[in-house]
């Protein structure tokens, strides 16, 4: 079986905005029944990234800490909620060029350094029923 994003081997990570971290540290805690394993500041993504562990994949909060950073605006039009849904790759280039060549619209080009120890690009969501794509891929 072929997978539908070039490379992906699962999802790695539901990511969430949130207007208060804390808050939601709190309730994900008592949702998913353990803590998160850490908080991390992604300066290149102007936010705090807290991720809880559920089975094989994540669920990363994600608070900004300006008011014009990506979160900021998703959280003023949109409200809190799902924001992206990440899958990783082996090879984020190789993934990155075989979605180009079919077509979908890359936010990133080349890939930059996120939270987790991972380099990260998205994939437009108005190619992708409306959902932002992350690919991501161990350091």
């Amino acid at each position: 079986m072929s997978s539908l994003v070039p490379g992906a081997e699962k999802i790695d990570h539901i990511g969430i905005a949130v207007k208060d971290l804390d808050v939601a540290e709190k309730t994900y805690t008592q949702l998913l029944g353990v803590a998160p394993y850490k908080r991390e500041t992604v300066t290149s993504q102007q936010v705090i990234t807290s991720f809880f562990k559920v089975g094989e994949s994540k669920i990363e909060l994600l608070f900004p800490t300006a008011p014009e950073s990506t979160i900021a605006k998703f959280l003023q039009t949109k409200g809190e909620g799902m924001h992206h849904t990440a899958f990783l790759v082996k090879n984020i280039e190789a993934s990155l060029a075989q979605l180009k060549a079919q077509g979908f619209r890359l936010i990133h080009e080349t890939p930059i350094l996120g939270a987790d120890q991972k380099r990260i690009a998205f994939v437009h969501p108005k190619d992708t029923a409306g959902v932002l794509i992350e690919l991501c891929e161990q350091l």
